[in-house]
This record gives C-alpha cells, sequence and structure tokens, in this order.
C-alpha cells in the first residue's frame, strides 16, 4: 500500500471516529443547541412544546396551580408591573406566583408567558420567602397570615406587610418593585417589649426540583452564588444531594439559575453574610442567606434591606443592576467563560445590528461581514505568503530529494531557504486561528443570551438558537417520518456543505493526492459535524464562506501565481 492510499485511509478512519464520537464531546464540552421549536410534518410547520413542560399526568403536577390560586385568592396581593404578573401570598408572606409577560412558552402567537414561580404544592412549585430567625423572639412563621396596606404592588406603588407576635414585636415587610425584575425588601422590626432582643433577618429561594435545563461544562445551570468578589459555579445539584454547602461573604448575592432565568436574593453589599444552599428532600432545593444577630433595644426600630431578582437574564439589565446598583457581578449569572472580553462586544454590537434590521440572521450576515472586513488585511498577509510558498516549492522539493537521508539537515536548509526568501509557513494559518475565538464567542452568544430565543429568520426557521428542523431525509416533513438525530441533515447544513466545498475547490490543489481526497471529503464530514448546532452559527459559517471565496477571487488576481499547477 503506497503512502497516499494509507493517508486517505487513515483520514477515512479519523472522520468516522469524529462523525460517532463528536455528539459525545459536544454535549459534555459544548452545551447543545436549544431543542427544535417546531417540527415539520405534512409540508407544515408545527410547534414543539416546551421541553419539560409538566402534563396533567406528570408525577410531578400535584395539584392544578390554578386551583390553588382560587383558593388562596382573598389572601392575595396582585404584582403588576410592565414585565411581570402575579401575586404575593399574605399567608408566609411569600413571592410564589410570577409570569414573565415578555417571553412565551413557546413559538406559538397563543402561547402562554412563561411561569417562573409557583406556590407550593403545585407542578414545579419554586417561592421566595423573607422572614427572621428564631433568636429567642417568637417570628413570624410560614403559617402567619399578614395584613396589607393595599391591594396591588407594582412600580411606584410600595406595599407594606405587618404582623405582630403577641410578645411586643411588630414586623414589617416592606416591597417595592421596579419595571424590570427587582423587587426591594426592607424588613423591619419595632421592640415593644420592656426587654432587648436581637434581631436576625434572612431571605431564601425553594424549588421543588432541579431545572429542565442542562447544566453543561461552559453553560452554569443550577445553584450559584458571588461570595468574597468571586462567582463560583463549582456547585451544582449533585454536590447540593451529598450536603449543604455553605459560604459566608460581605457583598454577593445567591439564587438558581436556569439557562434564561434567574433568581437571586441579594442581601446589603456592604453587610456580611451567611449563606447555603441545601437539598429539602425529594428532589428539592433551598438557597438561603441570613444576617448576623443586632440587638434591639426597647422602643426601638431596626431596618435591614436586601433585594430580590426574579426574572429574565437579559445582558443589558444584569449589566446596568451590576453598573449603576452596585450588585457585586449579578452580571456573571451569565457563563460567559475564557471568551468574555469577545463575546461581550460581539452581543452588543449584534443586538445594535438587530435592532437596525429587525431579524437576528441578517444581523449575523451583517456581523460576518464586519469580522471579514476587519480580517481582510491579515488575509491579504496570508495570500501573498501562500504564494510565496507556491514560488519556492521547486527549490523546497529539491532541498527534499537532495538530503533525503539525513532528515536534520533537511529541517536545517528548508528554514534556511525560508529565511533566505523571506517565508512565513504560518502565516496563512493566522486568519483560521483568529477565527475559532469568534466562532466559539457567537455560539456562546446563540447560546448562553436569552435575546436570540425564538428569534426567527426566514420560512421555516422560527429560531436561530435551535438546529434546522427541515430535512430532506423525510422528503421536507411530507413524510410521516422523523429521521434519527444524527443523521436528521437539515436544508441549512446542507448548504454550509455546500459553501465549504466551493471555499476547498477556490483553494490551492495541493500536490499530494491523498491531501486532494481528504480535502474533497472535509466539507462534507463537516456539514453532519455542524448540523446540530444553532441555525444561527451555521448562517454565519455560510456567509463567512461565501465571503471568502469573494475574497479569495479578488486576491487571486492580485497574486496569480497562487493559479499556477503546483510542481511535483
Amino acid at each position: 500500500m503506497n503512502n497516499d492510499n494509507r493517508n486517505f485511509i487513515t483520514f477515512a478512519i479519523l472522520a468516522v471516529v469524529l462523525l460517532f464520537a463528536w455528539p459525545l464531546v459536544m454535549n459534555r464540552i459544548l452545551p447543545p443547541a436549544n431543542p427544535p421549536v417546531t417540527k415539520i410534518q405534512g409540508g407544515k410547520t408545527q410547534v414543539q412544546p416546551s421541553p419539560g413542560a409538566p402534563t396533567a399526568a406528570s408525577p410531578s403536577a400535584i395539584r392544578d396551580i390554578k386551583a390553588v390560586l382560587g383558593e388562596t385568592a382573598a389572601q392575595r396581593v396582585a404584582i403588576d408591573t410592565p414585565t411581570l404578573k402575579g401575586s404575593i401570598n399574605l399567608k408566609g408572606a411569600r413571592i410564589d406566583d410570577l409570569l414573565l409577560t415578555q417571553y412565551k412558552d413557546t413559538v406559538d402567537k397563543n402561547s402562554p408567558p412563561i411561569r417562573l414561580l409557583s406556590p407550593a404544592g403545585t407542578a414545579g412549585a419554586y417561592f421566595a420567602e423573607f422572614g427572621w430567625q428564631d433568636t429567642g423572639i417568637k417570628p413570624p412563621s410560614p403559617d402567619t397570615v399578614w395584613t396589607a396596606s393595599g391591594s396591588v404592588l407594582a412600580p411606584g406603588k410600595p406595599l407594606i406587610l405587618t404582623t405582630t407576635n403577641g410578645q411586643g414585636q411588630r414586623f414589617e415587610i416592606n416591597l417595592a418593585v421596579d419595571k424590570d425584575y427587582m423587587f426591594t425588601v426592607r424588613q423591619t422590626v419595632a421592640n415593644g417589649a420592656a426587654q432587648p432582643i436581637k434581631v436576625a433577618p434572612y431571605g431564601l429561594v425553594n424549588r421543588a426540583e432541579a431545572s429542565k435545563d442542562l447544566d453543561t461544562w461552559s453553560i452554569q445551570v443550577g445553584p450559584m452564588s458571588v461570595h468574597n468578589g468571586t462567582a463560583d459555579y463549582d456547585v451544582n445539584w449533585k454536590d447540593v444531594d451529598k450536603g449543604t454547602q455553605k459560604f459566608s461573604s460581605t457583598g454577593g448575592w445567591l439564587g438558581f439559575t436556569d439557562k434564561y432565568w434567574l433568581t437571586a436574593l441579594i442581601p446589603d453589599q456592604a453587610a456580611g453574610f451567611a449563606g447555603e444552599f441545601q437539598s429539602t428532600g425529594k428532589g428539592g432545593y433551598q438557597a438561603d442567606y441570613s444576617r448576623i444577630a443586632k440587638d434591639l433595644a426597647p422602643g426601638q426600630r431596626l431596618t435591614q434591606t436586601s433585594r430580590f431578582f426574579a426574572g429574565a437574564k437579559e445582558v443589558r439589565l444584569l449589566d446596568h443592576y451590576t453598573d449603576k446598583d452596585g450588585v457585586s457581578k449579578l452580571d456573571y449569572a451569565l457563563d460567559w467563560g475564557w471568551f468574555r472580553i469577545i463575546e461581550k462586544p460581539i452581543f452588543y454590537y449584534l443586538d445594535w445590528l438587530f435592532r437596525m434590521v429587525g431579524n437576528f440572521g441578517v444581523a449575523i450576515m451583517l456581523l460576518t461581514v464586519t469580522i471579514r472586513l476587519l480580517i481582510f488585511p491579515i488575509a491579504q498577509r496570508q495570500f501573498a505568503s501562500m504564494a510565496q510558498m507556491r514560488a519556492i516549492q521547486p527549490k523546497m522539493k529539491a532541498l527534499q530529494e537532495k538530503h533525503k537521508d539525513d532528515k536534520q539537515r533537511q529541517q536545517q536548509e528548508v528554514m534556511a531557504l525560508y529565511k533566505a526568501e523571506g517565508v512565513n509557513p504560518l502565516a496563512g494559518c493566522l486568519p483560521t486561528f483568529l477565527q475559532i475565538p469568534i466562532m466559539y464567542s457567537l455560539y456562546k452568544v446563540l447560546m448562553l443570551t436569552i435575546e436570540m430565543r425564538h428569534q426567527p429568520f426566514v420560512g421555516w426557521i422560527k429560531d436561530l438558537s435551535a438546529p434546522d428542523p427541515l430535512t430532506p431525509l423525510n422528503l421536507f416533513g411530507l413524510l410521516n417520518f422523523t429521521p434519527p438525530h444524527m443523521i436528521a441533515i437539515g436544508v441549512v447544513p446542507i448548504l454550509l456543505g455546500i459553501s465549504m466545498w466551493l471555499q476547498f475547490k477556490m483553494n490551492p490543489q495541493p500536490m499530494d493526492d491523498a491531501q486532494k481526497q481528504v480535502f474533497a471529503l472535509m466539507p462534507w464530514v463537516l456539514m453532519f459535524v455542524m448540523a446540530p448546532f444553532a441555525v444561527g452559527l451555521q448562517v454565519y459559517w455560510i456567509t463567512s464562506n461565501l465571503l471568502t471565496v469573494l475574497q479569495q477571487r479578488i486576491l487571486y488576481a492580485r497574486h496569480p501565481a497562487l493559479k499556477q499547477p503546483a510542481v511535483k
């Protein structure tokens, strides 16, 4: 077997291994694309249900939430803001009914809004509670029914909840909410007794089950905190199942993060607190904090303030709360990772383009054009280097033949030739290396940011953060057959493969026959590898490939030596 055949067979084996091993690697290291929001059946687009949504037959659907809210309506106070709708349960002073009105569960126009918080005893119960520890006094309990100062909590309309304990202490919770997702909680104790008391407020978030979102190596889902100035991504559901996770800090926050949603308890950023994550049994979890107990003399009042975030992880909003309102690293609720310094500028520029053109797919294409223009000077140097390499091929071949029995001498002579001719063999790799962090950054932007969620492009593409749902394997949905995920190649990935083939055809042809065969197969292997990724990333790559083809035509005109057949 000659070397050409051996090289080709080696590549073929590696390609097969790549195709089958890539999904496993992707699921462990790279976050998978969002599940498709639509399915093509009978030639028509069908909206898919939201993954993990409880149903009547689900074991988690303990009680119907409408029934629970109806039964407790008399003891509830409404929450009404431009972004939130829900209510506060006066029994226990719990924020346990919260809908995010700006976000729908599915892409269907009649879809209900996202429900973030739910009362105890319902499917996916999830609530926040604020109170005081038992430090020798009789604090309000979860069964205490508070008295409200009004019938609605809204921006500019705070709400005061009051109760007493029959021992001379009066407790108040003053609640305020902004137009977005931030609650301000002022907890006050008035000591009307004859003796001093100790006061230690707490806050907690309780959820009956773990998130349905997948916690991956590069996207944090589950328990999360910022303490002592550092974002902690190391605690996960399994760690909490093994035992309570505790920490202490001055400033910071703790709570639970889903892929797109966040609940965060934010104590006074200038005060110390003790935080913990604990399992509540039967798959439930709790994040809570407590403040150091303070003495309260007779006839005195003590007010301690905290905040509670419950809403969508919108990039600009999290940055605002961090930069303007002083919440330590709340923007780190988005796990940007290593390329944060690249990813956030890409997001802001892409979001600006979207606001200008109104379509995220078009915005991604414009982003690609911008990036290609920025690296065009580097690409020019790449082609100049490739032309120089092409020109010295005969000399290199002569040296290799002359010193074929002395590899060390051969390498020294080749390096001397590079130096004499002013050629850098690595210069041609720079544009490719520059594209790697850009591709990964765009990938993270598509996966992380809620601004990309459910963003349509054209035709059947209803979500740029999900894979292409349309595949020719079932005649574009006309056949009642759903191909296996591994081979369900969509139309956009096929276009990606064609664009890569065009680009490879424009490249200078290698001298080695095995390399030619490898380059001929590479576009179609990458087509399968990229198929499960978000359509938005594929749109970026297709646009980049087509711009590269155009760029190559321009640069070939400047470097005609690249068109000449390689010397064998």
